[in-house]
């Protein structure tokens, strides 16, 4: 069976009714599985993970789309993540079945739809992409809806579907085709904003740090403390351990401690052993030693 995941960030982290009313939408579609919603009032910012068979993954994002550009205003909205539209970004992920490949022949089908009927504009990025310059989502994002206007009236920043206008709600929306990411957050016991963003620049690999890290620091103004808030675009080559360890580190130097760790959305679990076989120093260990792993294997 042919299973592709999607991993759509909206722009809303705070009204629950128009969290819940997404959510519905996306579920009650035939053959999609709402499988996570990962909702931050911070960051005012909602992260819904869903699979199933291409075409009813392509429904659920077009409703989607339909109902979150009636609900939200960026006009109207303020959080600490950077965005560029009501509808962020929407990745797609090969799971089962299916080859990246397959998953950028629905992104583009998916962003001419988008693009089309609900006159925005979409970027393509990471495998998607047509240029690149625009593979990386934060350069499509630098300047965030604000800007956006100004940034797309430079050469090289017209949509690859839609207007060359942005929507004056939705903003711009930007999607793609990928492999599976960890959104990883990781809380400071502090509100020094400065030393999360020092930690940030430190970790991410645009700046020196950690290859397939990238990172920003932000104010969590609801606790009033601070955050170093990444994505691991490869985990098997990154593991989660080094990069915990590193921000560790780092955060030691300005004599700050670590609050607690976050997991956005799904994670696979070869992230979580790989993390499990480094604390504990298991000697040997393979996945063949979880229990549940040798039942579903049938051994």
């Amino acid at each position: 069976m042919a299973i592709i995941e999607s991993i759509p960030n909206i722009s809303e982290g705070r009204r629950a009714d128009v969290i819940d009313a997404l959510a519905d939408a996306v579920a009650s579609t035939p053959g999609v599985r709402l499988l996570d919603r990962s909702s931050d009032a911070s960051h005012n910012r909602t992260v819904f993970t869903l699979a199933g068979p291409p075409a009813a993954v392509r429904e659920a994002t077009l409703t989607l789309y339909a109902r979150a550009i009636d609900a939200i205003d960026l006009r109207q909205h303020h959080g600490e993540h950077p965005r560029l539209g009501a509808v962020d970004v929407v990745p797609f992920v090969p799971i089962e079945g299916v080859t990246m490949a397959d998953c950028v022949t629905l992104a583009r089908e998916v962003a001419a739809e988008v693009g089309a009927r609900f006159s925005l504009p979409v970027y393509l990025y990471e495998e998607a992409a047509t240029d690149p310059a625009r593979r990386n989502l934060e350069d499509i994002r630098r300047g965030e809806f604000e800007g956006l206007a100004e940034k797309m009236a430079r050469p090289g920043w017209a949509p690859d579907a839609g207007p060359a206008v942005p929507h004056p709600r939705a903003g711009a929306t930007v999607i793609g085709a990928r492999m599976p990411l960890i959104a990883y957050n990781i809380n400071l016991a502090s509100d020094r904003l400065d030393v999360a963003k020092r930690i940030a620049a430190a970790v991410r690999h645009s700046s020196g740090g950690l290859r397939y890290v990238k990172a920003l620091g932000v104010m969590l103004d609801d606790r009033r403390i601070v955050q170093v808030s990444m994505n691991l675009t490869n985990h098997e080559k990154t593991p989660l351990p080094r990069v915990f360890e590193f921000v560790k580190r780092e955060a030691a130097r300005y004599g700050v401690g670590i609050l607690e760790s976050q997991i956005v959305g799904l994670v696979p679990q070869a992230a979580l052993l790989a993390a499990a076989e480094y604390y504990l120093q298991i000697e040997g260990f393979t996945p063949t030693l979880v229990l549940e792993n040798r039942l579903r294997d049938g051994g």
